[in-house]
């Protein structure tokens, strides 16, 4: 059996806009207290460092792997950070595929493999996702910042 790969995507941890802003005002807010403290005292020398560490850890979460998806040989497989399992998803079992919204929130935490009320859960960024509906019922909703390859490419798998 041959691997070909017809979509994959990686997420990101740090890279979604709200939380960067959220990280950059939390800085901005140790600099600006730096600034204005008095004759340098010791605690404002303390919030410089924390302004500092914040951006040094926003700029390492830009390149932290959240997820990866890709579909090929008829499943989606979504692979996780270091300890988290692989989760394989056999396109032979799924009834219907649809392009939805991921939630109806502004803010959204990322997850991965979360099992609530009879779905399946993976998210990192973005406001598109895809549905995926088994034949038990169970739906499988991924978090897409391409919905529309993904829905394409998972449509093309399951015609094959």
């Amino acid at each position: 059996m041959t691997h070909k790969t017809v979509f994959i995507e990686k997420q990101y941890l740090g890279r979604e806009w709200i939380p960067i802003t959220i990280r950059l005002v939390l800085a901005m807010f140790c600099f600006a207290a730096y600034f204005f403290t008095d004759e340098r005292e010791r605690n404002g020398d303390l919030l410089a460092v924390v302004g500092f560490v914040i951006i040094t850890i926003s700029v390492i979460m830009g390149f932290l792997l959240h997820f990866k998806t890709v579909v090929a040989n008829k499943s989606v497989i979504v692979d996780g950070l270091w300890t988290t399992r692989r989760v394989k998803i056999d396109l032979n079992s799924i009834v219907k595929a649809e392009k939805g919204t991921y939630s109806r929130y502004l803010f959204n935490n990322p997850v991965y493999n979360l099992h609530t009320k009879g779905t399946i859960r993976f998210y990192t960024a973005g406001n598109e996702a895809i549905h995926l509906t088994d034949r038990d019922g169970l739906l499988y909703i991924i978090g897409s910042q391409h919905a529309n390859e993904f829905l394409r490419a998972i449509q093309e798998e399951m015609k094959k």
